[in-house]
């Protein structure tokens, strides 16, 4: 069966296409920047993967996310076999809603509160009785929005300036700072919801950071992506030094916590492929604050334990192509 990839951003999912194409995999580009979707027809044969991004809307594609939702909707309503669909995509635009569901789950997320006007956040922050806060945009993705508050005038100053920057959806999440003791996050990849690897994020030059080999972030200081975009043989040295993964997170005890508490949400909540990243405090409790439902590898920091996120992504695609064409051939 051919493998429907829909995507936005051709930079983050070739590395895939490459792969399907080293496999003889039959796909086709659903690039969701510029389609529309003829809803009186039937479907193409085969299976669909979404890989939508909530950032899309940072590349000049505001309203792909709301074009993929007709286009799952359309799909699940025929019957196609679709991975990560409308439900990931509705965890993938809204992280209030991603909480919800961690918090279903018996996870501990970070105490936070909804906003829209500056007046709303500004009693938010009084709420958290002069702890320190931190921004971030509702709909988001690479780290958008996230400033640090440690006293209100901060915050009022940010709020009502010119530099106050609104999350596209309209809704800045006001969150409890958790005051890691060494300035660094962990991101847990799943694969058809069974771990792969944990990867250790170092975020002491800033929170807008996302694993991909291409990164378009305005800021090149904040991209991971070596410039050759993984082209070369040996890995570079910087997306390493801020990248590096943990084989062997499954065996420790914070592992044996978690992993069980996000595979369970994967399941509950219909998410095929996606990964979840989290905070420690000054005691080692782990907090989940993001869901990414559109999950990028980096390839340097994978060349040094010798694995492929994205090889196992498509042998997972075609693995399940050639299930649903047996189940359809019986």
């Amino acid at each position: 069966m051919t493998i429907h990839v829909i995507h936005e951003n051709i930079d983050w999912s070739q590395p895939l296409f490459d792969h399907l194409a080293k496999k003889q995999a039959p796909y086709s580009d659903l690039d969701m920047s510029a389609r529309s979707v003829d809803l009186m027809a039937t479907p193409a044969s085969g299976i669909y993967y979404n890989r939508m991004s909530a950032s899309s809307h940072t590349r000049g594609h505001r309203y792909a996310p709301e074009m993929t939702s007709a286009l799952l909707s359309w799909l699940e309503t025929a019957g196609a076999p679709v991975l990560n669909g409308s439900n990931a995509l509705r965890l993938e635009l809204n992280k209030a809603v991603q909480y919800g569901a961690l918090k279903q789950a018996s996870i501990d997320v970070p105490e936070t509160i909804v906003c829209e006007t500056a007046s709303d956040m500004l009693a938010a922050y009084d709420s958290f009785s002069g702890a320190p806060v931190i921004t971030k945009h509702n709909r988001a993705g690479k780290g958008l929005g996230v400033q640090l508050f440690r006293d209100r005038a901060a915050l009022e100053a940010y709020v009502a300036g010119e530099g106050f920057d609104p999350s596209v959806d309209g809704l800045t999440l006001i969150q409890r700072y958790i005051e890691a003791p060494k300035p660094f996050i962990t991101r847990l990849e799943f694969i058809g919801q069974q771990f792969l690897y944990a990867v250790r994020v170092d975020t002491s030059e800033g929170f807008e950071l996302c694993p991909a080999d291409f990164c378009t972030l305005e800021d090149a200081a904040f991209c991971p992506a070596d410039s050759n975009s993984g082209d070369s043989n040996a890995p570079n040295s910087d997306s390493t030094a801020k990248f590096q993964i943990d084989m062997d997170f499954a065996a420790s005890s914070l592992g044996q916590y978690l992993l069980p508490k996000c595979i369970n949400v994967m399941k509950t909540q219909k998410l095929d492929v996606s990964a979840f990243e989290f905070i420690t405090d000054a005691d080692g409790k782990p907090y989940i604050y993001d869901i990414n439902t559109n999950t990028n590898y980096n390839s340097d920091a994978e060349a040094v334990v010798g694995i492929s996120a994205m090889e196992r992504l498509a042998d997972y695609l075609i693995e399940f192509a050639t299930h649903q064409s047996d189940r359809a051939a019986a």
